[in-house]
């Protein structure tokens, strides 16, 4: 059995318009393909995780509404333990808006809704669950607060913790101290660290200066190059399969859940990123967010 895996974060209903460019300021444009679909950065990486064969327990807060319970079913039936999927009499649960064009770029504005209000005092009930998993992955579409308490509960009993620094805000060294990997985009390391990224050399200086920060291991993803990876003192390229890309809206999802599943595996830190690139790879050749998560078999073939 595979060991556990705790995902903390947000859990959205991703409304998708296909269109030929993304509209400028005040510009009105015909699209074409509506979809509505799951989405969420927490629930994305946890559906990725699951379907790529990971025991997955996902923390989470929906509102009382149709959103949210559609989202909990869908967990369920993706196999998924919703024990600690909290219910927000409050407020509702969170949307997002997204425009993709046909270069496969995506522009995406979020209404967080109940995830805004997943405090360190709702968490508190899954510390045991933390602290008995093997890995704890997380992003910042939720509260900085209970994302830095999860992790500080975490290295606590040194649980291996990813962070996914998605949306990118500035972040405490307090924070980073307990994180073991740290997954920014090439945008997001950049805004970290103010070092620009414009090729593998000016990745690796943003990655040891994340690394300097006290995180073990900083991978950066680089979309269609594939991912930079800095783990001890070795940096190492690893590349994506070339595919032809329709939306790349949940590729850093899917790539995070199944860099958690590789290494509940017990794969090999390259083997691992290298299964996330494989699996994120296969994600951008589909539209929609959770949708576009392929399943364990699917990634195996494409490993034939």
């Amino acid at each position: 059995m595979i060991s556990s895996i705790l995902v903390i974060g947000s859990s959205n209903t991703d409304m998708v318009i296909k269109a030929p460019h993304l509209p400028a300021p005040g510009e009105t444009i015909l699209g074409g393909t509506f979809l509505m679909n799951p989405g969420g950065k927490g629930a994305n990486q946890a559906v990725a995780a699951a379907r790529l064969g990971g025991n997955v327990t996902l923390v989470c807060k929906t509102g009382n509404d149709i959103f949210g319970k559609q989202s909990v079913q869908l967990f369920r039936e993706e196999a998924i333990d919703t024990s600690f999927v909290f219910e927000d009499p409050l407020h509702p649960s969170g949307v997002a808006l997204i425009t993709v064009d046909d270069q496969a770029e995506n522009c995406i504005v979020v209404a967080p809704g109940a995830n805004a209000h997943l405090s360190v005092q709702d968490i508190m009930p899954a510390m045991e669950r933390i602290k008995g998993a093997a890995i704890v992955l997380m992003q910042l579409e939720i509260p900085l607060e209970t994302v830095a308490h999860a992790a500080s509960l975490a290295a606590s009993s040194n649980i291996k913790v990813i962070l996914n620094p998605a949306p990118v805000t500035s972040l405490p060294d307090e924070l980073l101290q307990h994180i073991s990997i740290i997954t920014p985009n090439e945008t997001e390391a950049s805004m970290l660290t103010g070092i620009k990224i414009t090729d593998e050399v000016t990745a690796e200086q943003a990655a040891r200066s994340l690394q300097a920060k006290g995180i073990a291991t900083v991978i950066i993803t680089l979309g269609s190059k594939g991912a930079l990876v800095l783990h001890g003192d070795q940096c190492s390229m690893i590349n994506a399969p070339v595919v032809q890309a329709i939306d790349t809206t949940a590729a850093g999802d899917v790539f995070n859940g199944a860099l958690a599943v590789a290494l509940s595996e017990n794969k090999p830190m390259l083997a691992a990123v290298e299964f996330a690139c494989q699996a994120a790879s296969i994600s951008v050749t589909r539209l929609g967010a959770q949708a576009s998560a392929p399943y364990k078999h699917e990634l195996i073939s494409q490993l034939l």
